[in-house]
């Protein structure tokens, strides 16, 4: 039987890379990045959004010591998605501050060491792509639960319709023995 060739990786839906080689050492980097209208969409799918507009990232890479680089940047977007209550569009605004420190491998505190790590740090690799940076931030800045204004949960209940609803005492199954011990007459330890 023939090996199958590997699929390859799935290019992320927005990059922008920067070699570190190719960056000057002795002065910062500007950059003020806004993706296409493929790559918002693409965003959009990839992170579970109905839409996602008016995206953009810009900052600035600088030199941080021997071999070190810190990126400076502010995130902006607006995402859509659906309330998880009545299921309409809920548009978010997101605007986030970053402060990332590219250090090389050698100088990255043991992860071991029980000082505090700094959020701040990243390993240098070869490209520090401000893209993907700004992907994972908006990633972690999405709504879990979107909820629109002035939604509000009515008559919800985990119980099925037509079902006896059942109560904290049923569901602990020693209750019922400690209201029997006391009506014989014994009291509950």
């Amino acid at each position: 039987m023939a090996d199958q060739p590997e699929n390859p990786p799935e290019s992320p839906p927005f990059s922008r890379p920067y070699e570190v080689d190719s960056l000057p050492a002795s002065r910062l980097i500007k950059f003020d990045l806004v993706p296409d209208a493929a790559e918002q969409s693409a965003l959009a799918v990839a992170l579970g959004l109905t839409g996602l507009k008016k995206m953009r990232m810009r900052g600035e890479i600088a030199p941080l010591g021997a071999r070190s680089w810190q990126l400076d940047g502010e995130l902006g977007a607006t995402v859509s998605q659906v309330c998880v209550i009545c299921a309409e569009p809920v548009r978010t605004r997101i605007d986030v501050q970053l402060r990332i420190k590219f250090l090389p491998e050698d100088k990255m505190p043991d992860e071991n060491d029980e000082t505090e790590l700094d959020d701040e740090l990243e390993p240098l690799g070869k490209i520090i792509d401000i893209g993907i940076i700004a992907t994972e931030a908006l990633s972690l800045e999405i709504p879990l639960y979107p909820k629109k204004e002035g939604a509000e949960m009515q008559n919800a209940s985990a119980t099925p319709e037509g079902q006896a609803i059942i109560t904290d005492a049923e569901i602990k199954p020693f209750a019922g023995l400690a209201a029997l011990k006391e009506k014989l007459g014994k009291p509950s330890e």
